[in-house]
């Protein structure tokens, strides 16, 4: 009976955990660059104390991993000019307000009042050379390797002024952690190296590569098994009542 309450108790709150994710990820089905969370649970014996011996009676169920799917997600044309799409593998390097780095494939770019080049949220753009800042009355364009240029609106059409260059990485996936706000960082703490190979498509963004229908498929699951866990809690339950009732009774 140990072991029945043990994997069913356990398991039923991992569970939960795990209709949290999936819940998030639908939420953000819509999300630029978004990229889903994905949990695996595994069994694990409990030990007492400092015993070596696992208890034989007594398991608990725990999310063994949380990591991320970096599949790409499919590209949209907008025509915006602030907007870019990462090709294939690579990151956006984003500035932060503590001096460390954050990544997002989220290249749906703004200016700031100041004419900052950032994100829609606020965070500055990480340019090779620091901030990378538009003047006004100006057209802006992205090349594809990141250079940022600005085009007088009036005037000599042919003065284009080259602004800076976004930073562009590509760290290895098994390096980067999620964060709470959603952008990824590198394990260590440090900044990753410009990666020179990475690719830009101008006028474009990259959408989630959340499926729906699979995310949904797994939220109806995952609400059968809690379900399943929760009635076999009830039969611990009245298969103790019975015992008790049969002890009492001798």
């Amino acid at each position: 009976m140990d072991r029945m309450i043990y994997t069913a108790m356990s398991g039923a709150a991992q569970t939960l955990e795990r209709q949290a994710a999936v819940a998030h990820n639908l939420a953000n089905a819509a999300s630029t660059g978004y990229r889903a969370e994905e949990h695996s649970l595994r069994a694990v014996l409990v030990y007492a104390g400092n015993s070596p011996a696992a208890l034989p009676t007594r398991a608990f169920v725990v999310d063994a991993s949380t990591h991320s799917d970096f599949t790409p997600g499919p590209l949209a044309m907008t025509g915006r000019p602030l907007d870019v799409a990462l090709q294939g593998s690579g990151w956006l390097a984003l500035a932060l307000p503590d001096g460390s780095e954050a990544y997002t494939r989220n290249g749906s770019l703004d200016l700031s009042i100041n004419g900052v080049l950032q994100t829609k949220s606020g965070i500055p753009v990480q340019g090779t050379s620091g901030p990378i800042t538009v003047p006004p009355d100006v057209n802006v364009s992205i090349a594809n390797d990141g250079t940022v240029s600005a085009i007088p609106q009036t005037g000599v059409q042919s003065a284009v002024t080259s602004l800076g260059q976004i930073k562009l990485v590509n760290p290895p996936e098994a390096e980067l952690v999620r964060g709470s706000d959603g952008l990824f960082r590198l394990n260590s703490g440090k900044p990753a190296d410009a990666a020179p190979t990475v690719t830009l498509a101008s006028g474009y963004t990259e959408g989630s590569n959340v499926n729906p229908v699979e995310q949904l498929v797994s939220m109806i699951s995952l609400a059968r098994q809690f379900d399943m866990q929760m009635k076999t809690l009830s039969t611990a339950q009245a298969n103790d009542q019975a015992a008790t009732q049969i002890i009492a009774n001798l």
